[in-house]
């Protein structure tokens, strides 16, 4: 009887190697299953000995050792690594969805993506989902093992899809929600590019004028003024100057300082909420940012549900991913509420985060049993509220970004002019008093 030889995962996610006697591949699959584990590889013992094919080089890859006849340049650098950017993710999901929409097998549709991806992160994570899928575990127990990539929302929709029967449709729908989450991700960084490039220009600037003209002008008042007193403005933009020149370093400290510690006060859970209640409040921006955060929870939470996923576990989800805690506590209230028994309508009122629209509308969608569908066109009229906010933002930022650079600049060319209007003065008085001797 042949040996298979295996590596599975118990349920605490430890990993387990072994063999065993079985006729078949499959049998050894089914043998594991039986024992608790989640298999990843099975092999026949006898083929694991021989010589690696050209497809067993694809492992080394995924390890990072050296190839024949040159060195891996796969550098990882620690804490950056093992993650893979959203619109990669993106493009990765709507073509899985597309090929096994048209019918191709699960395992193959992996292997042709494998094939054809440029992203190295993701071209060993697909190679390893491939490998699991082979060795018998579900798409969704695969996914699973890789956490950076794959965040829960991701594995529960599958989850929920392998459950159903209905695969293809919900990986459309996931690449649909990805696509549509990473156009309102770029519409809000694309309006804060300009702000950002005013506030560089601004700070390039003013370090020219403080470092290199301001510092030019303190030698001329020395010598045309004689040791007279500067104007108290002057001497405030003077002294400014000198503080940034002579002490650059503690300067650039004391800001490095200044950031570190809000980092710190942003990671307690006062400083998190406080922060995050300010966004949301902030004027200008905290109406784009509201709408944002009702429209990320809205279409996550209805596309969860709309999936198969049951309520409580998507609530559950959408917390854990809303990205604000205000909106976090809140879908936290409404899961004690659903567990209890009650309506998702009272505990979203009592937020005081959600318009009263919202609420009118989760309300009538709960009531007619029509909630996935009321939750999608809330997220949709949204997504239009924020193309709108978004454009409002960015038309009165432009001319409040031009004034407050305009006042700053303006104010220290007058603080460099006080002094020559007051020399001016004193030369003419000197001038008239010669005039009447």
């Amino acid at each position: 009887m042949p040996k298979f030889s295996y590596v599975a995962m118990d349920s605490r996610g430890k990993e387990t190697k072994g063999t065993l006697e079985v006729n078949s591949q499959s049998e050894a699959i089914g043998r594991l299953k039986e024992m608790g584990y989640f298999p990843t590889k099975v092999v026949e013992a006898a083929k694991g000995k021989e010589k690696p094919s050209k497809k067993a080089k694809t492992p080394e890859r995924a390890k990072g050792k050296k190839a024949k006849g040159g060195f891996n340049l796969n550098i990882k650098i620690p804490g950056l690594s093992g993650r893979v950017k959203t619109k990669v993710m993106t493009t990765f999901t709507r073509q899985l969805a597309t090929l096994v929409d048209a019918g191709l097998p699960l395992l193959r549709g992996l292997r042709v993506l494998e094939r054809q991806e440029k992203n190295p992160t993701l071209r060993d994570v697909i190679f390893q989902l491939a490998q699991a899928v082979e060795g018998g575990s579900t798409f969704s127990e695969a996914l699973a093992q890789h956490p950076k990539v794959f965040n829960r929302l991701y594995v529960s929709m599958v989850k929920a899809g392998e459950m159903g029967g209905v695969l293809e449709v919900v990986l459309n729908r996931l690449a649909e929600f990805m696509e549509k989450a990473q156009k309102i991700k770029g519409k809000v960084i694309s309006a804060m590019f300009y702000p950002s490039a005013v506030i560089t220009v601004a700070i390039t600037i003013l370090s020219v004028l403080l470092v290199y003209v301001v510092p030019k002008f303190e030698e001329i008042f020395k010598d045309m003024l004689e040791g007279a007193s500067l104007p108290a403005f002057t001497q405030l933009v003077l002294g400014i100057s000198r503080t940034v020149k002579d002490h650059a370093p503690i300067t650039v400290g004391c800001v490095i300082a200044i950031v570190i510690v809000m980092k710190l006060i942003l990671k307690t859970k006062l400083g998190r909420q406080l922060f995050d209640r300010f966004k949301l409040n902030f004027p200008i921006f905290g109406p784009v940012i509201s709408k944002v955060a009702i429209s990320r929870f809205t279409r996550t939470l209805g596309t969860l549900v709309s999936s198969g996923v049951p309520i409580l576990q998507a609530l559950t989800i959408v917390r854990e991913t809303s990205g604000n805690v205000i909106i976090g506590a809140a879908v936290g209230a409404v899961h004690e509420s659903v567990k209890e028994g009650e309506t998702i309508t009272a505990p979203l009122e009592a937020a005081n985060v959600f318009p009263p629209m919202v609420v009118s509308m989760v309300d009538v969608g709960e009531q007619t049993g029509a909630l996935p569908e009321m939750l999608m066109k809330i997220a949709d009229n949204y997504d239009e509220e924020v193309d709108n906010a978004v454009s409002a933002m960015t038309s009165l930022l432009e001319p409040i970004m031009i004034v407050c650079l305009a006042v700053i600049v303006g104010s220290i060319v007058i603080a460099l002019f006080l002094p020559l209007i007051t020399l001016m003065d004193r030369m003419g008085s000197s001038g008239g008093g010669r005039g009447d001797d």
